[in-house]
């Protein structure tokens, strides 16, 4: 039996402030939100396995019916386990604003599915995940960290772009890096208004994840630290300048190709 009544998404681009707002938002006894999420995974494995693999046996068995149950029961099932009161849960997973899993999104959970989406410049996220491979003493070749398609940077930002040129349905919500940290009450009370929640008075001076992501699993410790007040962390890393050069490139395509489709949504 699903214990939630409404289940929303966390998306976006990595480094970009969606642990402190999972953090923030669990404030809220009626609001479950973990880390990082297999939820995305599992539906999209178990739908390539009942329409590829097992095609033949759920047509010859007349149990196309069966595909759909199975496909939408794993949210419910993974967030089986979740408190009574906690009646709707923020499941966070980067490629939810993808073509094929907002399909998927509607088609099993949610047609007016309600998709939260982060954003930040390229050559800031760069420099935030540099700064923690220092601290963890990893090295990283950074340009193939910026390759077509490669996570964890390019492959989120395509579907950031997806969802950008797609939100004719109001699925998603756009939030920058900087308005969360700057302007978080009022950032916080978009997201109420958008999901339509009641809204509830956070706590922005104490600020404590009520399920903290456990690091150990990607050998990078303070990957998803959350500070107990709001703060814009110092960061002294200094880049190569030929990385700089292409996150600037990323970051300007970015803005040219959302003010061009601007300009050819407002033209005659």
């Amino acid at each position: 039996m699903k214990k939630y009544e409404q289940f929303v998404c966390l998306s976006g681009l990595p480094r970009s402030g969606s642990t402190l707002l999972s953090a923030i938002l669990s404030q809220n006894p009626k609001i479950h939100g973990e880390g990082n999420s297999p939820v995305c995974q599992l539906m999209w494995d178990l739908k390539l396995s009942c329409t590829v693999n097992c095609k033949e046996q759920f047509g010859a068995n007349n149990r196309e019916s069966t595909l759909h149950e199975l496909i939408s029961k794993i949210p419910e099932i993974y967030y089986s386990n979740i408190h009574d009161n906690e009646k709707i849960v923020i499941d966070k997973c980067r490629t939810w604003t993808t073509s094929d899993n907002l399909e998927m999104l509607k088609k099993y959970i949610d047609k007016n599915i309600k998709i939260i989406v982060l954003e930040r410049p390229v050559l800031e996220i760069v420099n935030s995940f540099c700064k923690i491979y220092d601290k963890n003493n990893v090295e990283k070749d950074l340009n193939k960290f910026l390759a077509l398609n490669s996570a964890p940077v390019m492959g989120p930002l395509n579907g950031l772009l997806h969802a950008k040129f797609n939100n004719q349905d109001n699925n998603f919500l756009f939030l920058t890096y900087n308005e969360l940290i700057e302007n978080t009450q009022e950032t916080i009370k978009k997201i109420y208004d958008f999901c339509g929640w009641e809204y509830f008075e956070h706590d922005l001076n104490n600020i404590v994840p009520r399920y903290k992501e456990n690091d150990n699993e990607y050998k990078l410790y303070g990957l998803h630290d959350v500070s107990r007040t709001i703060t814009k962390p110092d960061n002294t890393i200094v880049l190569p300048q030929e990385i700089i050069d292409k996150c600037n490139y990323i970051d300007n395509n970015m803005k040219s190709l959302l003010k061009n489709k601007n300009e050819t949504v407002n033209s005659p």
